[in-house]
């Protein structure tokens, strides 16, 4: 499959439309040459961003996050790298107080076959994740 590779400026302009120029240039492209032939292929890196700068410059609340993935993942003409994960992550995300990457992170971790994810952050803990202690 022929894909076309989407960085996160690109998504944050054409979901923002807060510059004139690079907001059309970015819906051209995703309106017009990602086809579901042809996506853009967003990975997860640029999907954490996309959360982090939405919610960092843009002060998005989570439900608007979730509004922002959910279109994402229901575009035909988007390729969002492990769909499935993702959908698992959002669904998580709805109904907590953790942060989207965290429920991501724990998510894939589990997909790959961990027992348990560990970290140092207490709302990671939320996601699942267990505390290490030191």
């Amino acid at each position: 499959m022929n894909m076309i590779g989407l960085d996160t400026n690109v998504l944050v302009r054409y979901i923002a439309q807060d510059d004139a120029r690079q907001s059309a240039a970015a819906a051209k492209l995703i309106e017009k040459r990602c086809t579901p032939e042809c996506p853009g292929y967003v990975s997860l890196v640029t999907l954490v961003e996309l959360v982090w700068v939405t919610e960092t410059c843009y002060d998005a609340k989570r439900e608007e996050v979730a509004t922002i993935l959910r279109t994402l993942l229901c575009a035909r003409q988007l390729f969002l790298d492990e769909a499935e994960t993702v959908w698992r992550a959002l669904r998580l995300f709805e109904s907590s107080t953790a942060d989207f990457a965290d429920h991501l992170v724990e998510r894939l971790a589990a997909n790959a076959g961990c027992a348990e994810t560990f970290t140092f952050d207490k709302k990671g803990s939320k996601a699942g994740m267990k505390i290490l202690n030191l």
